[in-house]
């Protein structure tokens, strides 16, 4: 693996950080490199834009994109490359997350995202590096480690389930 960042994960706000620090962490227990960071599609749209169009040419592979409220930010990343663009949609608004999520997950045709639940920036990343997996060997081994311990863990709380 390389030390260059293959992930970057990207917020509205550094209110954002509670919930996309999970990613940051699942991509660290994989030894996947990630770059972080906060650009608005709202407050600044281009420095949004210029995230979007340099991420390839700074060697990333995926971004995870997470916001709340309005959350155009997967939208304007997804229309600004051509990597594939995970949303994490973020419950911080009244709305509770809905608007989040309908304006994460409803994108026009061409404009693909593809759309985690609300605050699940763990999912995102663990679908980052499925993605990554794909091309990587070693990475695709940790993967199915990680899969089949989630599975010994239910088989676990199975057997000690008593009625």
């Amino acid at each position: 693996m390389t030390d260059t960042p293959l992930v970057g994960i990207v917020m509205g706000s550094d209110s954002d950080l509670t919930v996309m620090r999970q990613a940051a962490e699942t991509l660290a227990s994989f030894g996947v490199p990630y770059e972080i960071t906060v650009a608005s599609a709202h407050r600044s749209p281009e420095r949004a834009a210029n995230y979007a169009s340099s991420a390839i040419n700074r060697g990333l592979k995926v971004i995870i994109a997470g916001a709340g409220w309005a959350a155009h930010l997967a939208g304007v990343m997804a229309g600004g490359t051509t990597l594939p663009v995970i949303g994490v949609p973020i419950s911080s608004s009244p709305l509770k997350g809905l608007d989040a999520l309908l304006a994460t997950v409803q994108m026009p045709p061409g404009v693909p995202v593809a759309t985690v639940g609300l605050d699940a920036a763990n999912n995102a990343a663990i679908l980052a590096v499925q993605i990554l997996a794909l091309f990587d060997p070693q990475l695709a081994q940790a993967l199915l480690a990680y899969k089949e311990n989630m599975a010994k863990k239910v088989q676990e709380k199975a057997q000690n389930l008593k009625i």
